[in-house]
């Protein structure tokens, strides 16, 4: 590019950029070499002093009537000391827990068989032709091969083939 009569390209450009960026570090470095401006503090306002107001007298609480009696479960409740209470509590709340952890352990497991199944099938669809991957699926599931033959179309050695197949991945 010329202008004026003189050339400008790549190089100029650059050093130009060069030249922007270490003056503006100089005015930075300017800026943080000057003592900072004090900040100027106001007057806080006079507070007014509050007086507190005397507080009524509280009224006089009402009698509570007579607890019932304590049926035979409700003294026999009390009898049990605290720490025997506690421990009761305790060994409750372990017992739930564990009931708890055994319910999750099976459904855990559960959801491991079928995720285990479910990869079986996406193996066996992944490396077999796409024609033969729902052949591939019910021979992963067991089914015989004549089922398959019957139900994917294909002749009854094609599908012995696939089930030869799907054995031999599953081993």
């Amino acid at each position: 590019m010329e202008i004026a009569g003189i050339t400008l390209g790549l190089r100029e450009g650059v050093v130009f950029l060069i030249a922007l960026v270490a003056i503006y570090m100089v005015f930075v470095i300017i800026r943080l070499r000057r003592p900072p401006v004090a900040q100027r503090v106001v007057p806080a306002a006079p507070v007014p002093v509050v007086t507190p107001k005397p507080e009524p007298e509280p009224e006089p609480e009402p009698e509570l009537p007579a607890a019932p009696a304590m049926n035979e479960w409700e003294r026999a409740a009390a009898a049990v000391p605290p720490e025997e209470r506690l421990y009761r509590n305790l060994e409750n709340e372990v017992f739930q827990l564990r009931d708890e952890v055994d319910t999750l352990r099976g459904e855990l497991a559960a959801l491991r068989v079928d995720m285990l199944q479910e990869l079986g099938h996406m193996r066996a669809s992944q490396s077999v032709s796409p024609i033969y991957g729902d052949a591939m699926q019910m021979a992963a599931s067991g089914y015989d091969p004549a089922m398959i033959a019957e139900r994917c179309g294909i002749a009854r050695a094609e599908a012995e083939l696939v089930v030869a197949l799907a054995k031999s991945q599953n081993a």
